[in-house]
């Protein structure tokens, strides 16, 4: 099922991740072994959860690398789907 305007992924990150636990930008990119700006750019929304970066969450805050990656695909199928329109494609159908 479709979520109604999912939060982006770095939203989340913050609220239930670094808020929680007390932590600044700087801090959690550390334990991430990334750098402030890569953090700070998922926290901000300007980019996404990658494969790599789902396995330093779940290893660093929990959760499994697929369920990063499905609150990324969550998202960006809600943002694409405000934008593209589907309704001229037809269906193939086996003969």
């Amino acid at each position: 099922m479709a979520m109604h305007n999912p939060p982006h992924p770095g939203e989340i990150i913050r609220e239930f991740c670094l808020e929680p636990l007390h932590l600044n930008v700087t801090e959690a990119a550390r334990a991430l072994g990334v750098t402030r700006k890569t953090l700070s750019s998922l926290l901000n929304g300007r980019s996404g959860i990658s494969p790599e970066m789902s396995l330093r969450l779940s290893t660093v805050f929990g959760r499994s690398p697929e369920g990063w990656l499905r609150l990324q695909l969550q998202y960006d199928l809600w943002k694409t789907r405000q934008h593209f329109d589907v309704d001229d494609l037809k269906r193939f159908e086996a003969a």
